[in-house]
């Protein structure tokens, strides 16, 4: 259920909001995230890097991964890397990727479900269809109710193969945020609030204990007939 709505002027704005919330979430005590990819990560790592945290009391975890090495420039683990991990120097201990380069994907699913813990926040960025990580619209797995790591092997977007976390992982998670930013994602962010949409991010919206939509003034331009 979104219990909160937060409107910045920029995306940036939203970016540094996010980074500002989860500063304070560690302050209090050892957290657990799960970390988005694409856009989203784009603006929410930055601030993070910048907050010097203490990175032994954060777990970080990710929301989908793509069946590529993680030196491949389609790799979420790559990108968070390359714009949170290595700046901010977070130990390599406390980072648990999904392995999207094994051979065997049905037995890397199954090996990250089998280490996943309890997760205090989960970062969503939201696609313009409104599909959040590799859950997309109409999909199958949408329906799944056991597996918390499941893998796509036909993906809309390429690349068409991937690890995912299920509904129920990301329902079970104390809290769920998320994160747009711009016009195109403002047909989504309407999604979002829609008690009657099937859309994956509507699904998670509704179904989550807590969750909280930040997003930018042109995410939010279409909003309000859904409050």
């Amino acid at each position: 259920m979104i219990v909160e709505r937060v409107v910045e002027a920029t995306p940036a704005a939203v970016g540094d909001v996010v980074a500002a919330r989860l500063t304070v979430a560690a302050a209090a005590g050892p957290q657990v995230w799960a970390l988005t990819g694409g856009s989203a990560a784009r603006l929410v790592h930055p601030g993070l890097v910048r907050a010097g945290l203490d990175w032994g009391r954060v777990t970080l975890l990710f929301g989908d991964e793509r069946a590529v090495a993680p030196e491949h420039t389609d790799s979420n683990y790559r990108l968070a890397r390359e714009t949170l991990l290595g700046p901010a120097r977070v130990p390599e201990a406390q980072v648990r990727r999904m392995r999207g380069e094994a051979d065997d994907l049905e037995a890397a699913a199954r090996a990250h479900e089998a280490e996943l813990p309890e997760i205090d926040v989960v970062l969503l960025g939201v696609g313009p269809d409104c599909h959040v990580c590799s859950l997309f619209p109409g999909h199958a797995l949408l329906g799944e109710r056991v597996r918390r790591v499941a893998v796509v092997s036909d993906s809309p977007k390429p690349p068409p193969r991937r690890l995912t976390l299920t509904l129920p992982a990301l329902l079970a998670a104390r809290e769920v945020w998320f994160v747009l930013a711009g016009a195109d994602k403002a047909a989504a962010a309407r999604a979002l609030g829609d008690p009657a949409s099937q859309l994956p991010g509507a699904l998670v919206a509704r179904g989550a204990a807590t969750a909280r939509l930040f997003m930018d003034v042109a995410a939010a331009a279409t909003t309000e007939a859904a409050r």
